[in-house]
């Protein structure tokens, strides 16, 4: 731990001076039984995190304010996973744990160890997979290794308050288990995002899952509802006619309940559910505001955006870039 004197050329920081993460996780456990997966994980809940941070400077890290720009969520209670190791610079597990008291006294916030254990034999056959060398092995055989690191951390595995063996859990399931033990009630929903668009002015490249609604009834061809939008009770009145409609929709709501729980377990954090119809502005509209409003009812948290709905009709363009009498907008 460093220590306030003359001689710093960095000025001791005061306690007061930046808000205390709500929680301090530190992490650590044995090389190749997924420190990094598990840090990866704490990121993508929103903790703030950092790897191999030289352990003198790991108080004045907790007491170090935030820049304004550190993220778009305000820093105030943003819990911290840090992960240590034998490869973090002048570790010592004994006098680590020690100043792991004192920072406990001295800030009255708790701070838990995780430590993540693995069977020799899997990380070995992990290391010989990615065909990467044991840090601690650079030189010698990798069982050496292995077994100079258990030693230098089985302090720091005795003392932890929580330990996962990770010797036949996959990625996604570490995943998953660090959510579900770590997490806010909500961390293991995807942020799912709803989008409506026109194939007259291209797909877009990030879509999960798509669906094509040019199989119902087109608004457009209807004078009046042609300047009118799905938004509109007009033109959903007028698409719920079709008798495809409901049945389609209904279909589809099924489906996407399906395969949504799925997609937490294999840990994907993000989710694009696109609806198409050829302009962009009638039946795709429709459908995702009537799809986002079930999986609302569904406790999903969701975004809807509507890619082309401000867009002019494409009517009022060349008949060359319309497609000539085949375009179909709506």
């Amino acid at each position: 731990m460093a220590q306030n004197n003359s001689s710093e050329i960095i000025p001791p920081l005061d306690a007061s001076s930046a808000p205390p993460p709500k929680r301090i996780i530190l992490v650590s456990g044995l090389s190749g039984a997924g420190k990094s997966t598990t840090l990866r994980t704490f990121e993508d809940m929103g903790w703030e995190t950092v790897d191999n941070l030289p352990l003198s400077l790991l108080e004045r890290l907790i007491l170090t304010p935030p820049s304004s720009a550190s993220s778009v969520t305000p820093y105030e209670g943003r819990p911290l996973a840090l992960g240590i190791d034998s490869r973090t610079r002048g570790f010592d597990a004994k006098a680590f744990l020690k100043d792991i008291v004192q920072l406990r006294k001295h800030h009255a916030q708790p701070i838990d160890i995780l430590f993540l254990d693995c069977s020799d034999s899997e990380l070995m056959r992990r290391f010989d997979t990615t065909r990467r060398r044991h840090p601690l092995a650079l030189d010698r055989p990798m069982e050496d290794g292995i077994a100079q690191e258990r030693e230098f951390l089985a302090p720091l595995r005795e003392a932890a308050e929580f330990l996962i063996d990770t010797t036949t859990t996959s990625s996604h399931s570490l995943q998953l288990e660090i959510r579900q033990r770590f997490g806010a009630k909500n961390s293991l929903a995807p942020n799912v995002s709803i989008l409506s668009f026109g194939f007259s002015r291209g797909i877009p490249r990030n879509c999960d899952l798509l669906f094509d609604m040019r199989f119902l009834q087109n608004p457009y061809w209807d004078k009046k509802l042609r300047p009118l939008t799905g938004l509109d009770a007009e033109v959903a009145q007028y698409i719920e006619q079709d008798p495809a409609c409901a049945s389609a929709l209904s279909k589809i709501e099924d489906l996407l309940l399906f395969l949504l729980p799925r997609y937490i377990t294999t840990g994907k954090s993000y989710i694009i559910i696109a609806f198409a119809c050829t302009g962009g502005r009638h039946r795709s509209v429709y459908a995702a505001e009537w799809m986002a409003a079930k999986l609302r009812q569904a406790h999903f948290s969701l975004t809807i955006t509507h890619r082309d709905l401000k867009l002019p009709l494409l009517e009022s363009q060349p008949e060359a870039f319309r497609g000539g009498k085949e375009y179909q907008g709506g």
